[in-house]
């Protein structure tokens, strides 16, 4: 089959699966006020199967928004508000003995769910963001000598505060490479938060209805992995890559004292499968260099690590992926 053709029978499958895009962003708006950026990225998430991780100060709807979006799609949900004195049974779950039939029993904990909201995910010790992490990486977890597999649909969205923050800890590259998106939220524009306070001072906020079920987005899943991609589109997130690691190469010598590591072959996956799950949301069957410009910052920023040279200059890995996006050409 041409490229042409399979993009033409794939364009069918979009047209008929994203059908169910436009009433969970309407259901999403009853609550949620703006924030279009932060919801189309928790939903490519959701359609490219890669958890998420929000970085903001509290008050910015960060908690709302994946619950309305659980309540949406009518699937299990779990909120973790993580602290430090939490353990990694708290999360997993735990035997307990029957003194009646002398035999432990397993009780679950909250990771069993398919929408898991991590709160505050760098106020937990590291054993528990171990655990964690290890959940969303393997999808089972580990009971005492019991093996217990996740959901098809196992979705982790972790919010963090800026770790300038009191009472907050950085979490370790390793393990932040588990992201798919570092997603950065802001604070609303003025209109939008006087639709805000409006809203929230009103009365009982619309109730949210469940019009999509898991299937449905696991069925949308098979119609995203087969989004067609070009190899040129594949050179280009290459050549970006390549460039996060040996900058001199591409003639940007100034970056290379300013990046101590660059972005994981993770990154290349990660951005290629979130490309495809963009185009799946705007109703397009292949992936354009647009889609890879769009979300390279999500998908880059944690994942290059500067130096404390950067770091005295105040230049941020946002800096540096904006002048690598600048200076590589696009297909």
């Amino acid at each position: 089959m041409t490229n042409l053709a399979r993009i033409h029978d794939t364009n069918h499958d979009v047209e008929r699966e994203a059908l169910f895009i436009h009433g969970l962003r309407s259901e999403i708006r009853k609550t949620i006020v703006g924030q279009d950026e932060l919801v189309q990225r928790v939903l490519i998430g959701l359609l490219a199967d890669g958890h998420i991780l929000l970085e903001g100060v509290p008050g910015l709807a960060k908690t709302l928004i994946v619950k309305t979006i659980s309540q949406a799609i009518d699937a299990k949900f779990s909120r973790l508000q993580f602290t430090p004195d939490l353990l990694p049974a708290d999360l997993l779950g735990t035997q307990i003995f029957n003194q009646r039939t002398n035999e432990f029993s397993v009780h679950k904990g909250p990771i069993f769910a398919n929408l898991v909201l991590a709160d505050e995910i760098n106020r937990a010790p590291a054993k528990v963001q171990s655990a964690l992490l290890e959940a969303m990486q393997e999808r089972q977890v580990t009971i005492g000598d019991q093996t217990f597999p996740l959901g098809d649909l196992f979705f982790v969205l972790a919010t963090q505060n800026p770790v300038e923050q009191e009472g907050t800890y950085s979490l370790p590259e390793a393990q932040v490479d588990r992201f798919m998106l570092k997603v950065i939220v802001s604070y609303p524009e003025r209109e939008e938060e006087r639709t805000i306070m409006d809203r929230m001072t009103s009365g009982p906020l619309s109730p949210v209805r469940p019009v999509v079920d898991p299937a449905m987005i696991l069925r949308a899943r098979n119609i995203v992995s087969d989004i067609y991609v070009d190899d040129k589109v594949k050179e280009y997130v290459l050549d970006l890559i390549l460039a996060s690691r040996n900058p001199q190469d591409k003639g940007m010598e100034e970056l290379q004292p300013l990046i101590a590591y660059g972005a994981s072959p993770r990154a290349g996956i990660f951005l290629i499968s979130a490309a495809r799950a963009n185009a799946f949301l705007s109703g397009r069957s292949y992936v354009t260099p647009e889609d890879i410009k769009q979300l390279a910052p999500d998908v880059l920023r944690h994942r290059i690590i500067v130096t404390y040279e950067a770091e005295a200059e105040e230049i941020t890995p946002d800096n540096i992926v904006q002048t690598i996006l600048n200076h590589v050409d696009v297909p």
